[in-house]
């Protein structure tokens, strides 16, 4: 513990750890808290990246290197206690929606998400991104985020088995007595548990132990040595890196997957961070949140380096708040977080024993936690009710957050207008609502 005597060393005054009222080996513990409660996402990521037909291994490597140098470049550039790592729904969007529906390259949906970074800078530099944000009803904002929830919960169902495609009835109920069906229904029960008794990094134990089990009962490969849990080379992005095809993303045009990715990680990042800095307590009495400006530029260039490793967006983790909690205040705890995700470059192939089913209780968890937000809509006003309705429902009934955004917008400003409450909806809605249309014209 410092010395409150002794002039503060270079790494305190760097990041202004006293003036923020905490101490070295708070921050640091604060990291590994933090890292321990979103490591899950190097299990996750690679195998929802793999089903787009990204090779699993630079996947990995991907994973983890963006994670890391983002989660750093955030505490070093804005000196906050908030880590950065692929955003679950966006990587679903990328290969489930981009990659599977519409049935683009994986390279190409990299383009996109490059584009996507581009214009998120362009929209924070300008100051553009405070306006759409403003402009988008709250109502609608929390929608966005339940019906990505369902989606995410809706894929993880799947994984498990759980749920299966049926030709009558579009799903059924799979077969629960199947081995790996079974197993990973166990390991969503243990995770819940875990969780609902507030234990710090319940999503990752969930994982290791499914897999385990798994392993036990000869459902996946178990490890026979050393070489098998610790990296004897280091993985590498070869497959991945640079493999963005840029302008095939530009061809295939913006609204239908750029202009969707950039709306996702405006909002998705901007409430992640609000929230986040509430907790940190680096919000002022006039309500401006401190280096919001630089917070949001290492957010949209870590985007355009996730393209260019070959990895999904990358974004702020709400996971973060386990280290707040624990006292992180600076962004001390985000570089120590983010040093932590390159020792898992060690482990890479403990990584890639892990099966899809054992992730995909992750999954239904995150999916179950972004509900929440339900509650806080206002069904009573049916003009509001509808559109938020309509952006829940039509993001896991058509595999798509994009389709989700446009029914949700649309409706909402025809709601509005056939109310007499047209005075409600500013220029921004009525411009994005028509864009929406035109897509929507275009794919019919």
């Amino acid at each position: 513990m410092e010395m409150q005597g002794t002039p503060p060393s270079f790494i305190e005054r760097y990041f202004k750890v006293r003036e923020k009222g905490s101490t070295v080996r708070t921050e640091l513990l604060a990291g590994m808290t933090t890292f321990i409660a979103m490591a899950y996402i190097l299990f996750v990521n690679p195998n929802i990246l793999a089903d787009a037909g990204i090779p699993k291994e630079a996947a990995i490597a991907s994973t983890i290197w963006i994670a890391a140098l983002a989660s750093m470049a955030m505490g070093l550039f804005a000196n906050y206690p908030v880590a950065l790592a692929p955003g679950m729904g966006l990587n679903a969007f990328f290969s489930y929606y981009v990659c599977g529906v519409l049935g683009l390259h994986w390279t190409v949906a990299l383009g996109a998400v490059f584009f996507s970074g581009v214009l998120f800078l362009i929209l924070t530099v300008g100051g553009i991104r405070q306006a759409i944000i403003n402009a988008v009803p709250r109502d609608l904002k929390l929608a966005i985020s339940v019906g990505i929830g369902l989606f995410i919960a809706f894929i993880g169902l799947k994984g498990t088995g759980l749920i299966v495609e049926n030709a009558a009835t579009y799903v059924s109920l799979g077969h629960v007595t199947a081995p790996t069906t079974l197993i990973s229904l166990f390991g969503l029960l243990f995770t819940a548990a875990l969780t609902a008794r507030n234990i710090h990094g319940a999503i990752l134990i969930g994982i290791f132990v499914t897999t385990a089990l798994a392993m036990a009962f000869g459902l996946t490969p178990a490890p026979h040595g050393i070489a098998d849990i610790v990296s004897t080379s280091l993985p590498h992005m070869g497959a991945t890196f640079g493999r963005l095809d840029i302008a095939g993303a530009w061809h295939y045009g913006l609204v239908s997957i750029i202009f969707t990715f950039t709306v996702v990680e405006l909002f998705d990042n901007m409430g992640t961070l609000i929230g986040l800095t509430a907790k940190a307590k680096m919000v002022k009495p006039d309500g401006r949140i401190e280096n919001i400006d630089k917070a949001l530029t290492t957010d949209a260039v870590g985007t355009m380096t996730s393209a260019v490793f070959g990895t999904s967006t990358v974004t702020s983790y709400i996971e973060s708040a386990a280290g707040i909690a624990a006292g992180g205040r600076t962004g001390l705890t985000a570089v120590a977080a983010g040093l932590l995700f390159l020792t898992a470059l060690l482990f890479t192939p403990l990584i890639g024993l892990v099966p899809a089913f054992a992730t995909a209780p992750a999954l239904i968890l995150v999916g179950a936690l972004l509900m929440s937000e339900v509650g806080k809509i206002n069904f009573a006003d049916f003009t509001d009710a509808l559109p938020a309705f309509l952006t829940i429902i039509m993001m896991p009934l058509t595999s798509s957050i994009a389709n989700g955004f446009a029914f949700g917008f649309i409706s909402y400003t025809v709601m509005k207008i056939v109310s007499g409450q047209h005075r409600k909806v500013s220029w921004i809605m009525y411009l994005v609502s028509i864009a929406f249309l035109i897509n929507l014209a275009l794919r019919s």
